[in-house]
């Protein structure tokens, strides 16, 4: 029997374990975060309806045999925005997912720099949804503008608020409410999934198995912010007790 990888952690908020090896461009007041011109509208279309879609949807129920199971009280209703959190592990299937559970809605997502900054890749996410996380204030108006001017178009903002990749991680990693700033200040519902690795009787590779719950929205009395994290949070470590499957053992390792 194969024996299980295990990896050591020191920071459960900072710890990064992609295996990428990505120099990320800067992020400043020269990125181009809407490209809605004629051409970036065509390719808009062209990788993320005509490419993206199929090709997700093929791979990730060929591979990991994909199934999303709504424990929604009520589904995002259509032309209108709302805003999407998961859990980040698995560096290829949590680039798609977001696209199959928003639909119809088009999915734009919170990513990293480094996702915007491969070789050949990285010229086309940008395309496919990918909003880089700024480095400069000025950058920083320019993601916010975007952000507005995608909930203003109905559509779907995805967010990873754990931040960082942990492969095949079993349960929820604590994350701040900052992320859900976003939200409070748009009005809009908030909703969350969590991947579960589930065994398959007949293929070593698990099955990917994502609830969707919601919609959230902050509760009165409460911080809007933390009030909506709480709920997001504890519904996903609900989620995550579906896992039947440990590829990965994490072990925390303080620094000496």
């Amino acid at each position: 029997m194969k024996q299980k990888k295990v990896i050591y952690y020191k920071d459960v908020h900072n710890d990064e374990f992609s295996d990428a090896v990505i120099d990320a461009i800067p992020i400043d007041e020269n990125y181009e975060y809407i490209r809605d011109h004629a051409v970036g509208r065509f390719l808009h279309v062209f990788w993320y309806r005509i490419v993206a879609i199929p090709l997700a949807r093929i791979w990730l129920k060929a591979w990991f045999g994909h199934r999303i199971i709504w424990k929604t009280t009520e589904k995002p209703e259509k032309r209108k925005p709302f805003f999407l959190y998961g859990n980040h592990t698995h560096f290829m299937a949590d680039a798609l997912i977001p696209t199959m559970v928003s639909l119809p809605h088009e999915a734009y997502v919170v990513v990293h720099p480094n996702n915007v900054s491969m070789p050949v890749l990285g010229k086309i996410t940008p395309y496919l949804g990918a909003l880089p996380l700024p480095d400069t204030p000025a950058a920083a108006k320019a993601f916010s503008k975007a952000v507005n001017y995608r909930v203003g178009e109905g559509r779907c903002i995805m967010i990873y608020p754990e931040a960082h990749i942990w492969p095949f991680y079993t349960d929820i990693r604590p994350f701040k409410e900052l992320s859900f700033r976003y939200p409070v200040k748009a009005k809009c519902a908030t909703y969350c999934f969590t991947n579960t690795y589930q065994k398959r009787r007949w293929r070593k590779t698990p099955r990917i198995v994502t609830y969707v719950d919601g919609p959230f929205y902050p509760k009165e009395g409460e911080e809007a912010k933390l009030s909506l994290r709480n709920q997001v949070y504890e519904r996903m470590k609900e989620r995550a007790a579906n896992n039947t499957v440990s590829l990965v053992e994490y072990i925390y390792k303080p620094e000496e």
